[in-house]
């Protein structure tokens, strides 16, 4: 077994056992209370894969996560702890929302392009700006884009209350898009191929999750640009030395942050509610760094960590509604002992893991 291979197998097994801890963790909590920690475990797979609305949800949530899980996965390769994707979310969600309002007498097949390219460049430079204070400046990333999270909350406020939305409205909230551009929904697509499935918010843009998962994994590992990012991350005393722009690689991971989890607004907005909502984010942008964390910042491993993040949202709505002991909290709960475990405590029991797998190697 070759060292890459080694490394690849504890990672693994560092991460299912971290998982299974804070699950039975979970479980004992449960027991505690007075139910059963199995009939919770089977409501919990139920809600999130048993039926098709409750597969649906998941997948929809699950696209939420994997724009902001890479989002923070290519500024950490960088070194940068970007925690301001709620507000490159927010801000990046606004264009896609105003390009919808502006043509939405054009083709969907026009304005979608429109809108991701708006999302990206919005996005983007609400990222681009903490980037350049970090670079140019010394400023720490996650004072600057906290403090952007709070400016993106205070603009959308203003744009929804005092411009977008309609007369004689109370709701701060724009109009509802025409139906012309929004992004067909899943059952929509499978009514295509005579499959009759339950409407949910999922929408297409799962695919374009799932297309942006193999773009961020061919930009990171196979591209001039990604190599220079990992460098800066790794060792950016030895990348000056290269002749890699440390500021140049800075600004353009925050960048790339940026347009990623601007994206969210085209599952929220265009795929979902048709309108500008306030909070429409609703703290996807936290779950995506425990979603990167617990993915290693890999693709592949975010997706992983995506879905189980999806099902612990609706599969935990599912056990809140079944299970009168188990409400909300709990299941929020048993998300931060996920993250606990698989994320902050990552390294609990790596020693034992490496030995074991080197004890096995040699056989």
């Amino acid at each position: 077994m070759n060292e890459r291979r080694t490394e690849t197998l504890v990672v693994t097994l560092v991460t299912v056992t971290n998982l299974l801890i804070a699950f039975f963790i979970s479980g004992v909590v449960i027991w505690a209370l007075g139910e059963d920690p199995w009939f919770a475990l089977k409501t919990l797979l139920y809600g999130a894969f048993g039926y098709d609305e409750g597969l649906g949800y998941t997948l929809y949530y699950t696209t939420n996560f994997i724009f902001t899980g890479l989002a923070f996965a290519i500024g950490f390769h960088c070194g940068l702890f970007n925690i301001g994707a709620e507000g490159q979310a927010y801000i990046g969600g606004l264009g896609v929302g105003l390009i919808c309002l502006w043509l939405e007498d054009w083709s969907l097949w026009l304005v979608f392009p429109l809108a991701v390219l708006t999302s990206i460049i919005l996005g983007g430079i609400w990222g681009a700006i903490p980037g350049y204070f970090k670079a140019k400046r010394g400023s720490h990333e996650v004072v600057t884009t906290i403090m952007f999270n709070f400016i993106a909350s205070v603009i959308m406020v203003n744009i929804l209350s005092h411009v977008l939305r309609p007369p004689k409205e109370m709701s701060p909230e724009s109009r509802e898009f025409a139906e012309e551009v929004w992004i067909p929904q899943m059952h929509e697509i499978f009514d295509l191929f005579g499959i009759n499935i339950t409407q949910t918010p999922l929408n297409g843009t799962f695919f374009f999750a799932l297309i942006c998962l193999v773009l961020v994994w061919r930009f990171i590992w196979y591209t001039r640009w990604g190599y220079e990012i990992r460098t800066v991350g790794t060792n950016d005393t030895a990348a000056v030395y290269a002749g890699i722009s440390v500021s140049r690689n800075i600004i353009l991971a925050m960048v790339v942050c940026g347009g990623l989890a601007g994206f969210v607004g085209i599952n929220e907005i265009m795929g979902s509610s048709h309108r500008i909502m306030l909070n429409f984010q609703a703290g996807i942008g936290f779950t995506g760094i425990a979603v990167s964390l617990i993915g290693r910042n890999h693709p592949l491993g975010i997706l992983l960590a995506a879905l189980l993040f999806g099902i612990l949202y609706q599969g935990g709505a599912e056990l809140s509604f079944e299970v009168q002991a188990i409400d909300r909290h709990l299941v929020v709960l048993i998300q931060g002992l996920v993250i606990l475990f698989a994320g902050a405590l990552e390294n609990l029991f790596r020693p034992q893991i490496e030995y074991f797998v080197k004890q096995l190697a040699r056989q």
